[in-house]
Formats: C-alpha cells, structure tokens, sequence
C-alpha cells in the first residue's frame, strides 16, 4: 500500500479539500477564541483575528460571515445533533427516549454541551460566551437551526414536529444553563451530576405527557 493509500480517507470520509477546508475553521476559531478570552470579545477587531491566524480579513469574512460565528463555530457539529440521535436511534426506541438517554450520557461524559463541565477552559470560554449579548443572541440563531432540523426528522404534520422540536431544544437548553449556573457558582461537575440527572429524567417525563406521538 503507498503512503497516498494509506492516507486516503475510507468510504463516507471528507475528502482531502474538505479536511483542509476544516483544520482551517478550527484553527481560525480557536486563534479568535484565544484573542476574546485574553482581551475580551468587544475590544478584539476582526483585522486582529485574521492577522493572527494568517489570512486575510476577506478570506476570514469567506469562513466565518460574523464575528460572532467565530466562537460559535464550536457549535456548528450541534446544530443538528438532536436530529442525528433521533435518525440513527434504533427501531424499537422512540425519539423521546432516545434523545433522553443521549442527554445523560453526555451529563456521564460532563460533555460541554449539557452545561456540566467545570474544566478551566470550557469555564472561561462559558464565561465568555453568556458574558456578551452579541453571541448570545447569536447562539440563539443556532438553536433555532437546531429545531428545525429536529422537526424534520421527526416527521410528521410540519406544525406538530416544529412545536415538540421547540420544546425538546427548549428542555435541553434550560438543563444546560442550570448546570453552568451551578458550575459558574463554584460546584464541581462531580457535585452536580446527582441532580443533574435527576432534573433531565423529570423534565423527559414532562415532556412525554405533553408529546405523546414521540413518547
């Protein structure tokens, strides 16, 4: 096998330009990221990003249309997760359990996502994140594309799927913000975990009663 085989990528895998096209989203992000949380979000211009990652203003404004969506680009593989656990689930489980079990699996893997991670890192870039209008209300913009994408895969009349994917997405958010609340007060993920866990199996079960199609 040549050393070109061996590094082509198997069946289903992005090909060559995608993965450079990717490395390059991540390494202009993560060089943004580092300028914000140093300086802070407001007092960084996007001139200063580019310099520091090495390109050009123009060609970041062809990665990232906002500033804002430089740190947001760690969400982009979330927008449609919901969507992907409810099309992958097994045949026999439904999309409310399905969804359930992944939201304490990743609160097991104190996921950033789920809001239980009290890693110094993922602490100041949530800091950063809920700290500055702007990116909430750009993270907000996200959310929305994640409802969408649920409400598709869920099936159904359009109207009843949009109004349980709002729901569902609603439920996980505000799981996730009570967890960083706790986290950002100063308790461990260790420490939060029990009631962590126990919040999502109610809120779930609030769901189903209200969402009886998808439970």
């Amino acid at each position: 096998m040549t050393d070109e085989e061996a590094a082509a990528p198997g069946p289903g895998a992005p090909g060559l330009r995608e993965r450079k096209k990717q490395r390059m989203y991540q390494a202009v992000s993560e060089a943004a990221i580092a300028l914000f949380l140093e300086k802070g979000f407001e007092k960084v211009p996007v001139a200063e990003v580019a310099a520091a990652a090495d390109i050009s203003k123009p060609t970041l404004f062809r990665y990232f249309p906002t500033k804002e969506d430089l740190v947001l680009h760690r969400f982009a593989d979330h927008q449609d997760e919901a969507a992907r656990v409810v099309t992958a689930r097994p045949a026999k489980r439904t999309p409310l359990d399905a969804l359930q079990r992944h939201f304490l699996d990743g609160l097991e893997r104190q996921d950033p996502v789920t809001g239980l991670c009290d890693h110094p890192a993922v602490l100041a870039f949530h800091r950063l994140l809920y700290g500055t209008p702007s990116l909430v209300a750009r993270l907000y913009e996200y959310q929305d594309r994640s409802e969408h994408s649920l409400a598709e895969a869920l099936g159904g009349a359009p109207l009843p799927a949009r109004l349980a994917a709002g729901q569902i997405i609603a439920v996980q958010r505000i799981l996730a913000m009570e967890n960083w609340r706790r986290i950002d007060a100063g308790e461990s993920a260790d420490a939060v975990w029990p009631d962590a866990a126990a919040a999502a199996n109610r809120a779930f079960g609030q769901l189903r009663s209200g969402l009886t199609p998808y439970a």
